[in-house]
């Protein structure tokens, strides 16, 4: 599923067009991709699109908090996507709003494990929509497609 997100993120996402899900599954289908993965890719990714339009994602909130990890997040999210996520918190790319809503947008993902490219593919397709809502916003956006796109790990100033 996870790389049926990937492609109509990459064939989408600058086009600022989405065909309808009739039009888009059958190409999904013609390029290779099973009808569960499409139908489960469909689903996550309107729930992206719901998560992210709420008034308090990105905002930047005036509290600091500390993040306890469950048992299962631990299981399924790699100790490196980990790292990343706080890393993105503590360079204020992320607030702790975009942050809840990356963890839980990767814990909804079928697979048993979270890799870190998969965990920088989800914080590009949150930070996106972020980038719709002001130049300011674009910054953060940019940062993670250089991450995503560049192996190696960012450093903090």
């Amino acid at each position: 599923m996870f790389e049926v997100l990937v492609y109509m993120f990459e064939n989408y996402i600058d086009t600022h067009f989405r065909p309808d899900e009739n039009t888009l599954s059958k190409e999904l289908f013609a390029a290779g991709f099973d009808e569960q993965d499409i139908n489960s890719a469909f689903n996550w990714f309107n729930q992206l699109e719901l998560m992210t339009e709420q008034p308090d994602v990105f905002e930047n909130p005036n509290h600091v908090s500390t993040r306890i990890f469950t048992d299962d997040e631990l299981k399924k999210i790699t100790g490196e996507s980990i790292g990343f996520i706080l890393f993105l918190v503590q360079a204020n790319i992320l607030n702790t709003a975009q942050r809840e809503l990356v963890l839980d947008l990767a814990m909804n993902l079928p697979q048993p494990q979270i890799s870190i490219e998969e965990m920088r593919w989800i914080v590009l397709m949150t930070t996106w929509g972020a980038s719709k809502s002001g130049p300011d916003k674009t910054k953060e956006y940019l940062f993670i497609e250089d991450a995503l796109l560049n192996k190696e790990k960012p450093t903090l100033h």
